[in-house]
């Protein structure tokens, strides 16, 4: 039976609260927030309200669908997960609904597992740029990954912060220089701490000819 992404289980609007450049409204989204294997449900619940917060005039809503890891995307050797091959199946599944005729409409996959792409070691996650399907991991935004307490605020905020980052991709944005902005690329999870969730007036303004 096909994935129904079109069925929303819940939707979040916030008001603007100020964190947009001057000129800068909003993009008017259709956002579906798809777990990829086994996710906390609480954690796509804070991704849903962050994403809400950052695209005010967007619907974001959590998938009922869960999209199953793929054995293909494994790599024994190096214990991770390959992101070009899950992506392309978020891909496939944009195909399959009515989203796909929705210029824009995206798809975030939410994975627990590692992700890596063959340049690299590991990434936090991937997108189309442009294109509809993102993907991010929250595998190493938690503080237990580094050894240290937990701390469920810092790790809603880094994967907040990484999602906004996959979906800017995915609206045609590339990485900025600004290590303050939210489309600053992250080496390690210090740069994913000290940018903020927000794009900055240039990323803005980029947005707004761009959609």
């Amino acid at each position: 039976m096909k994935p129904r992404l079109q069925t929303l289980e819940t939707r979040s609007k916030s008001k603007p609260r100020g964190i947009y450049p001057k000129g800068f409204s909003g993009i008017k989204m259709k956002i579906v927030v798809l777990p990829v294997g086994e996710v906390d449900r609480r954690f796509l619940n804070e991704i849903q309200r962050g994403l809400s917060e950052v695209f005010p005039r967007s619907v974001c809503s959590i998938s009922g669908y869960v999209l199953s890891l793929s054995s293909e995307a494994y790599s024994p050797s190096r214990r991770q997960y390959k992101s070009d091959i899950i992506l392309s199946e978020i891909l496939d599944l944009t195909k399959r609904t009515k989203g796909e005729a929705d210029r824009l409409y995206r798809v975030l996959g939410v994975t627990e597992v590692d992700l890596y792409v063959p340049s690299m070691n590991f990434i936090f996650g991937q997108a189309q740029c442009p294109g509809k399907a993102a993907l991010i991991s929250l595998h190493r935004l938690r503080q237990e990954f580094y050894g240290e307490p937990s701390d469920d605020k810092l790790f809603y905020e880094r994967a907040v912060k990484e999602a906004v980052h996959e979906i800017g991709h995915s609206l045609g944005l590339e990485h900025c220089p600004n290590p303050l902005c939210a489309m600053h690329f992250s080496l390690h999870i210090g740069m994913t701490d000290r940018k903020h969730q927000k794009f900055c007036e240039k990323c803005g303004a980029k947005l707004s000819l761009l959609c």
